[in-house]
């Protein structure tokens, strides 16, 4: 049927037609349908289908409204437009896979005055938009306007627009402002909101105005597409015809408003910037680099440098802090739920939340965790950030090798970003979280900078107001940064870096801490993980404390765990099995659960032995006891030491020797003893490295009980340092030798007397029933550590070596403690 007696039969039919006030609503995607158009529908939702199936039970007279997401497949009411077009259906026809196609014709304007249901499909009430009558000669400004529609409609289609010869003929014999308006607009490809403002507008003439407007903007389109084509014409090669292709969609896409993204991050940038606090300087920087974007070429490599750049630069938290908590006791108590004890780390926590409510400007604290593996040291960051109620970022820095990681890349290089610190930053989304640098005793340094080194900034309270990265190139605040950093061991940190941190050693636990801890958190935390309910398993305090001694051998708390976790899966293999009954973890049951005994407790002597002194010894796992042992067979006056021994107790093994040698009339050792006997130091477990000062005194107590044939006590265990005089200097790790020492069951322990201010901080639980000897010089540890000497044997016989009976098991001294 031709185009005009469509139209015509279309004006008959609205005559013909009435039109119910109520009516299925069909939302459309991105089309707007205008009255007496004829336009092919494809309808595939569920909802769809059904309105459509319900207009053609009744009238087959449906709402067309047009969603204003075209992305959301099931539209609410509000998501629709509010007016839309009643349309009849002339076709349907139904495809193989489950869609249908429509062929509807446009009768009239409606409103929709509300949605009567939503289920099974959108069911509205309308009203039908009159428009005023078109008089027969029309005033000479509409006239105008009516000819200028169609001057524009013949230039378009001149320029290039695909207008169909057929809608041209009719536009060309229509008089109709109305109808004029409605057909060029469905013509145009005007976008949705256009479209649309289009159709909710009854006043003809303010119809054909907006029509007269889209297609003068369409011909400068149009007309700037020619002259674009007019200047790339000739002969091009292949990179030649890119650009002109770009040129053109470029040129096109600014006039129709479309791919406009430069424009819009240009202004989303400059807004962020107006949104932040941006400093001086970096606002300085950020307007600068938008303006080389504004010049920039789109598509060119340099382009999405800088957008790259911009969004790092505006995306950081400029002047963002997140509130701190002010309740002090909830601060306490989170600190108490999350950990047990280490009462010194909640209170210097407590100390800056107090100090902080007193003066908001307060800089962060630095603040050095150092402690064995397993201890909480990175959890207790995940604790404290929980208590000031700010964001926690970690990072790890073992094996960290390049500056850069520090710093960030210079933005020459191809790939480059921003350093770690301030990625945690963006990360965070604040300026003032709670920054976890983990691990800072195992950086390392080579040919690309050393990363301690770029950590001197971050940690200094004088200069980390003004951080500059290499990436960004502008100063950043982290002065209120919380940095929190965790070490093993402070030997490897560099000595400037060490001072910039308020360091707070984390000792081992004892076994009723340990104890304690698996009650609280590790038990309930391994049953949830197995789904094991507490109905299911019981652990009595002797069943873990034979977890802990028999099968753990450590300060922290990781094996434990994972011990607990295999009993947690032993039980829950029965319970899916339907073996379900109440398990009781005993000291007679854990070996059924977990296999033989891994680890058995270090034992005192047997007896009392010549040349073998109990020693104790601080690891990375914790503290141990260690024996010693000296022998004396006939020689010339050498010192042989045996057991895999460092440079440092090689050091003191000599200078016992030298004592002896320098003392031996007080000590009531023959003249010529020395000259006419070997003397042979030995410590157990060679396979195992030892090293570091504090062994001195056990093995001068080893070697003169060898050379004066005195029994030493083996319920006394020593530590400390000594010197050519006889000193005996204080050592470190005292809280883990005094662990060691407990669990060996030894009473008496001889400390270095500058060594007592340890002694004071620690917890009185564990020094209960044991006691301290403080000494300065070897001559007291000899007085307590030696049976008193035998009238008859004053000194070995010549010749005469004594077998040392093998001492028990025992553990290295990995590092000094200073």
């Amino acid at each position: 049927m031709p185009e005009t007696e469509e139209k015509e039969v279309a004006a008959e039919r609205e005559h013909e037609l009435p039109i119910p006030d109520i009516l299925p609503v069909l939302p459309l995607k991105d089309v707007v349908v205008f009255p007496f158009i004829i336009l092919p529908l494809s309808v595939s939702r569920e909802k769809s289908i059904t309105a459509v199936d319900a207009a053609l039970a009744e009238q087959r007279i449906i709402m067309l409204v047009a969603q204003r997401d075209a992305q959301s497949e099931t539209p609410r009411p509000e998501e629709l437009f509010p007016v839309g077009t009643v349309a009849a259906i002339m076709r349907m026809l139904k495809l193989p896979d489950g869609r249908i196609r429509l062929l509807v014709q446009g009768l009239s304007r409606a409103r929709v005055d509300s949605f009567l249901a939503e289920e099974p499909y959108l069911k509205a009430k309308i009203t039908k938009l009159e428009e005023p009558p078109t008089p027969k000669v029309l005033p000479p400004e509409q006239e105008a306007l009516l000819r200028s529609v169609k001057q524009n409609l013949e230039k378009s289609v001149s320029l290039g627009k695909n207008i169909s010869p057929e809608v041209m003929v009719i536009a060309a014999n229509l008089d109709d402002p109305a109808r004029l308006a409605d057909l060029a607009a469905s013509n145009l490809d005007l976008k949705l909101e256009d479209a649309q403002k289009v159709l909710e507008s009854t006043d003809p003439i303010e119809r054909l105005r907006l029509v007269n407007d889209s297609l003068s903007k369409e011909i400068t389109v149009l007309t700037m597409q020619q002259e674009i084509s007019s200047q790339a014409r000739g002969e091009m090669d292949k990179s030649q015809r890119e650009y002109y292709l770009r040129q053109q969609l470029r040129a096109i896409q600014q006039e129709l408003g479309e791919g406009e993204e430069m424009s819009e991050d240009v202004a989303q940038f400059r807004k962020l910037v107006g949104e932040k606090k941006i400093p001086p300087e970096a606002a300085t920087e950020i307007e600068k680099q938008i303006k080389r974007l504004e010049r920039s070429h789109p598509d060119s490599a340099e382009t999405a440098i800088i957008r790259t750049y911009l969004d790092w630069l505006t995306g950081l938290p400029w002047g963002n802090m997140s509130e701190d908590s002010a309740d002090i006791d909830r601060a306490r108590e989170i600190l108490d739920e999350d950990h047990y004890d280490i009462e010194k780390v909640k209170e210097r926590i407590i100390e800056y939340l107090a100090v902080h409510a007193l003066k908001k400007s307060l800089k962060g604290p630095i603040l050095c965790f150092v402690g064995p593996p397993g201890v909480g040291k990175t959890s207790l960051g995940r604790s404290i950030a929980r208590a000031l109620a700010r964001k926690f970022v970690r990072l790890s820095l073992g094996g960290v090798r390049d500056e850069a990681e520090i710093r960030g890349h210079r933005r020459t290089y191809v790939g480059a970003m921003p350093g770690r610190i301030v990625q945690g930053i963006h990360q965070a989304g604040t300026s003032n979280p709670v920054f976890m640098l983990d691990e800072i005793d195992k950086i390392g340094a080579d040919y690309r900078g050393d990363p301690s080194s770029a950590l001197l900034e971050v940690l200094d309270p004088e200069q980390n107001f003004s951080f500059r990265d290499h990436y960004l190139g502008v100063p950043y605040d982290l002065s209120k940064v919380l940095f929190i950093a965790t070490a093993n061991i402070l030997d490897p940190i560099q000595p400037a870096f060490l001072d910039r941190m308020e360091v707070i050693r984390l000792s081992g636990y004892t076994l009723e801490e340990k104890r304690a801890i698996a009650r609280r958190h590790l038990i309930p935390k391994q049953l949830e993980e197995n789904g094991i309910g507490e109905g299911n398993l019981e652990f009595t305090d002797s069943g873990v404390e034979k977890i802990i001694e028999a099968y753990t051998r450590e300060a922290g708390l990781r094996n434990l765990e994972r011990e607990i976790g295999a009993v947690c899966r032993k039980v829950a293999v029965a319970v899916a099995k339907g073996k379900s009954r109440r398990y009781r973890v005993t000291s007679a049951s854990v070996e059924k659960m977990l296999g033989p005994v891994k680890h058995f407790a270090d034992e005192l002597l047997k007896k009392d032995e010549i040349g073998v002194a109990t020693g104790l010894a601080w690891t990375s796992v914790g503290g141990d006891i260690l024996f010693i042992e000296a022998l004396a067979v006939r020689g010339k006056g050498g010192l042989r030491l045996t057991g895999q021994l460092g440079d440092v107790m090689k050091e003191s093994a000599q200078a016992a020797m030298s004592y002896a040698r320098a003392h031996a009339a007080d000590l009531g050792i023959a003249d010529d003893f020395f000259e006419t006997h070997d003397v042979h130091v030995h410590v157990p477990e060679g396979s195992i490295p030892k090293d570091g000062p504090s062994a001195g005194i056990t093995m001068a107590t080893a070697m003169i009980s060898a050379f004066t044939q005195r029994l030493a006590h083996r319920d006394v265990a020593m530590t400390g340092e000594i010197t050519l005089r006889g000193e005996v200097l204080p050592i470190g790790g005292v809280k883990e030798k005094v662990l060691a020492a407990r669990q060996a069951n030894i009473k008496t322990i001889i400390l270095p007397r500058l060594n007592k201010r340890d002694v004071i901080q620690v917890n009185p639980r564990i020094l209960h029933g044991m006691q301290f000897e403080y000494v300065d010089n070897v001559d007291q540890v000899l007085d307590i550590a030696l049976f008193p000497r035998e009238p008859r044997n004053t000194a070995p016989a010549a010749g005469a070596p004594r077998d040392i009976p093998v001492a028990a098991s025992t553990r290295p001294i990995a590092r000094p403690n200073p």
